[in-house]
């Protein structure tokens, strides 16, 4: 079985929870994975060379997916539009740059770990989900976590994941800080802003985007 990772650090809590979870042997060796940033596991799971991962929402549509997902209450801070002249859409995502044009935001779209370096710089920015919240009063769905088989196996990790409050060790909380060339504390902080519980009003909020997709459409 191979699981899309996304290493961004909107899913460090989520990494850490599935170590535990694949500890035994028989799981560990079940279980693989392929690492890219989202616009890439999108295309290896929509050509089934990944069997689940985290899918950006407008891809997500059309599969199943257990309530789980990448959610911002308000603002996120990873997922930012920086004014300029030009529009220029970031290849690594697809939700974040049709999320722009239901906005009416211009700029340069930046998301995961550089746009947060970006974010805690101080620079001039548009926090996308703060935006959308302050429009339609609803979180913004960035990923669901859709698989393509072994429906029971997910909503075991759905449950589990949920019920759990994860502590990320210092070790891994140092090694994330030195990949991505940010503060510990500000990880942390950030991690604040995301929630991982598709619950009913982040099913809201996500049946508010298509609905807004659907009408760019015509």
């Amino acid at each position: 079985m191979v699981f899309g990772k996304i290493e961004y650090l909107n899913l460090l809590p989520f990494h850490v929870f599935m170590k535990h979870f694949t500890k035994s042997n028989q799981q560990k060796m079940s279980m693989r994975y392929y690492s890219g940033v989202p616009a890439v596991v999108n295309e290896k799971f929509l050509t089934r060379r990944v069997d689940a991962a985290f899918i950006s929402s407008i891809r997500a549509r059309k599969f199943n997916n257990v309530n789980l997902g990448i959610i911002a209450k308000k603002e996120v801070q990873s997922v930012i539009a920086i004014p300029s002249k030009t529009n220029i859409k970031d290849v690594a995502s697809a939700t974040s740059n049709i999320l722009v044009d239901i906005l009416g935001v211009e700029g340069e779209v930046l998301i995961g770990d550089r746009a947060l370096r970006y974010y805690l710089s101080g620079g001039e920015h548009i926090d996308l989900a703060k935006l959308w919240n302050q429009k339609y009063n609803l979180p913004f769905v960035f990923a669901l976590l859709s698989f393509h088989k072994d429906k029971k196996l997910y909503k075991r990790i759905e449950k589990n994941f949920i019920k759990q409050r994860v502590k990320i060790p210092n070790y891994i909380l140092s090694d994330a800080s030195k990949r991505t060339g940010i503060a510990k504390k500000d990880i942390l902080n950030y991690l604040k802003c995301i929630s991982y519980d598709f619950d009913k009003k982040a099913q809201l909020g996500l049946k508010a985007f298509y609905s807004k997709v659907d009408k760019l459409k015509h």
